[in-house]
């Protein structure tokens, strides 16, 4: 039995690595020889050398977030070509915030895309995904909250607990975002 990057070496396929700065630097020069001229895979335990299929092709997405580790430049060197996807525009990001949370109300839809384009701006790498678990954490605290509110009073609770998720999901430092929107109300 081979593993998937191995069939994909041998029948020539796409092996697509999902996260790949979540692997180790060890597990990188493992397939450090398959990206460059050499394009094989060594089991030293085995005892055998795999040469990859010339149509065999590694293909590796990354996200840049504090739980990934930092690639080594020989490692980089060898990604070639790179495409940088950047974050969604507004209504983008709306569409996807209603997909994914389409009993939310807009009020709170705004609140997140507001967040997000506001995090952007400031270079923070804050994710569609962060903002839909905040929108739910903030959902769930409205929901358990249960009080009967005036529109302004709620539009007030609502922020606080968006302020609140940020932070609890983030980090502290996420929920400033959210005190400038309280501010306007």
């Amino acid at each position: 039995m081979a593993s998937s990057v191995v069939s994909a070496m041998i029948k020539g396929g796409i092996a697509v690595i999902d996260e790949g700065n979540r692997m180790s630097e060890k597990s990188w020069a493992s397939l450090a020889p398959l990206m460059d001229n050499r394009r094989y895979v060594e089991s030293i335990v085995a005892g055998i050398k795999i040469k990859a299929h010339p149509e065999f092709r590694l293909c590796t997405t990354m996200n840049d977030d504090a739980s990934t580790f930092e690639l080594p430049e020989y490692i980089h060197s060898r990604l070639q070509p790179q495409i940088f996807i950047d974050f969604p525009e507004r209504e983008e990001e709306l569409r996807i915030l209603k997909f994914n949370l389409p009993f939310a109300e807009e009020e709170i839809l705004d609140y997140v895309v507001d967040f997000l384009q506001a995090a952007h701006d400031a270079d923070e790498r804050y994710s569609v995904r962060d903002g839909i678990n905040i929108a739910r954490y903030a959902l769930k605290r409205l929901v358990k909250s249960g009080e009967k509110l005036s529109t302004a009073s709620r539009s007030e609770r609502i922020a606080g607990f968006m302020k609140e998720a940020a932070s609890m999901i983030l980090a502290p430092s996420a929920a400033r975002y959210f005190e400038e929107m309280i501010d306007e109300l």
